[in-house]
């Protein structure tokens, strides 16, 4: 999510920087232009009143008119000179009144030309095209001679455009730089309101796993962060609340429910046996009857194991998970050799944080499961391994296996496979499996095991729980 929202918040910051920077730099860059156009209609102002009086060509008698039109001359080359401007005075018919550099004429065509025949009708000519850094333009101003009201010439002037591009790009860099040093900062201040807003996001998600995997007394800090998210984590505080609530009361009735019914349920089964020995001996009713009663007490003491394993507090220690896993398959191997099955283990010495009974009980749970389906000659293998963050205890066996559907469910409440229906069991051993490691941070896993067969790995992990992480309840490092 953090990588989705400051994408598009750095790309709101920009289009709103460039919103105000190209506007800006075009304003800029009109107002440079505007001050260059400026001076030249003063200038073209000054040179048309010198040349109101000089309107005749030159005649060897009008000494004074002479005298006007060389100090007109005069100003045009100093002009010339001061500013590289070329700059002159022309007659209606395109003839020179003055005019510097003495090679440039009245062209025939072109913004010059066009500047003339507006100041021909009386008003200056339009302002020019704007010119921008990378145009190569003259800036053309022409204003109109009038003498009695009759315009007699027009002073037109012809600048070069360089030291005004120059400042114009000068003023876009220092433009440029503003924009840069402000998208910085907008994506510093991005990157704290993302993280401003997205912390409550992240500690909910990280709360929510915690409850997912067996954390119930995991909750969020209602601490920083917008209104709203503090008022969800409020709501998810109470819904967890709630629904651990609801999971202690369930499992309160299925602990005393099974312990109720265990002691009625074994007095039944007392009363049966003292009854079959009444009945002539391999009675089949009496027979079904018990074997439907020792099943029942299967699964009360099933349902009771599983209520207190996930009630249960672990005492979690560094073990030694190999000497762990060769314990147990050595109380296993008699059991897996009366069924004609064998059972190896390759367990080498490796510590992970565990509750060694808890542990022990998960491994007998998914060993007698891999021992049971496991047709006779076949082998069941138990491998320990590790690796940095965590130790794991593979089980395989060479039995039939479970479908892709089954592996989905396998683990589920009672639930067996329609394969297995005829195998005892109760359907909730690995579900106590699950819930014995999920109290101790661990996991299980189940896969296909080439040619055929289950693949069970039992995960734990190698270190305590970090340093402000939600621990269950009661949990406590040894």
């Amino acid at each position: 999510m953090h990588t989705r929202l400051l994408p598009l918040l750095i790309v709101l910051m920009a289009a709103v920087l460039l919103a105000l920077g190209v506007p800006l730099a075009v304003s800029l860059a009109g107002a440079q232009q505007q001050k260059v156009v400026v001076d030249r209609i003063d200038d073209t102002a000054r040179f048309a009143a010198l040349a109101q009086f000089v309107t005749e060509p030159a005649d060897p008698v009008a000494g004074d008119v002479n005298e006007r039109r060389e100090t007109l001359g005069r100003e045009l080359s100093s002009y010339h000179d001061v500013y590289g401007i070329r700059a002159g005075v022309f007659y209606r018919n395109d003839s020179p009144m003055a005019h510097a550099p003495a090679d440039w004429f009245l062209p025939r065509s072109g913004e010059v030309r066009d500047a003339f025949q507006e100041a021909l009708l009386s008003r200056r000519s339009h302002d020019p095209e704007q010119v921008w850094p990378w145009q190569r333009r003259n800036l053309v101003v022409a204003s109109p001679v009038i003498r009695d009201g009759d315009v007699v010439a027009v002073v037109v002037t012809d600048s070069p455009t360089g030291q005004m591009r120059s400042r114009i790009l000068q003023g876009w860099l220092v433009i440029a730089a503003g924009e840069a040093a402000a998208m910085l900062l907008a994506v510093g201040a991005a990157l704290r309101l993302t993280g401003w807003v997205l912390r409550p996001v992240r500690i909910l998600d990280a709360t929510t796993h915690d409850i997912a995997t067996g954390r119930l007394k995991s909750r969020v800090a209602v601490a920083g962060g917008p209104p709203e998210l503090r008022r969800l984590a409020r709501s998810f505080n109470e819904m967890a609340d709630n629904v651990e609530s609801v999971l202690e009361q369930q499992r309160a009735f299925v602990a005393d429910a099974s312990h109720q019914l265990r002691n009625p349920l074994s007095a039944l089964l007392l009363r049966i046996e003292l009854l079959a020995l009444e009945l002539p001996e391999g009675n089949e009713e009496i027979a079904s009857v018990q074997a439907e009663g020792k099943r029942l007490a299967r699964v009360l003491d099933d349902l009771l194991g599983l209520a207190l394993a996930e009630h249960s507090e672990p005492h979690l220690q560094v073990t030694d998970i190999g000497a762990l896993a060769a314990e147990r398959v050595a109380a296993w191997a008699p059991t897996a050799e009366a069924k004609g099955v064998r059972l190896v283990g390759s367990c080498p010495p490796t510590t992970a944080w565990a509750d060694p009974v808890g542990l022990s009980s998960a491994l007998d749970a998914v060993i007698d499961n891999a021992v049971k389906f496991t047709p006779e000659g076949e082998t069941v293998e138990v491998t320990v391994g590790s690796d940095r963050d965590t130790s794991s205890v593979v089980v395989t066996d060479n039995g039939p296996g479970l479908t892709d559907e089954e592996l989905t469910r396998v683990g589920d409440r009672f639930w067996r496979s329609g394969r297995h229906q005829n195998v005892n069991g109760s359907g909730l051993g690995l579900s106590i499996t699950r819930a014995l490691l999920s109290a101790g941070g661990g996991s299980i896993a189940y896969d296909h095991h080439e040619p055929h067969g289950l693949r069970v790995t039992v995960t734990v992990p190698r270190h305590g729980f970090a340093a402000g992480e939600n621990l269950p309840q009661g949990l406590t490092d040894r």
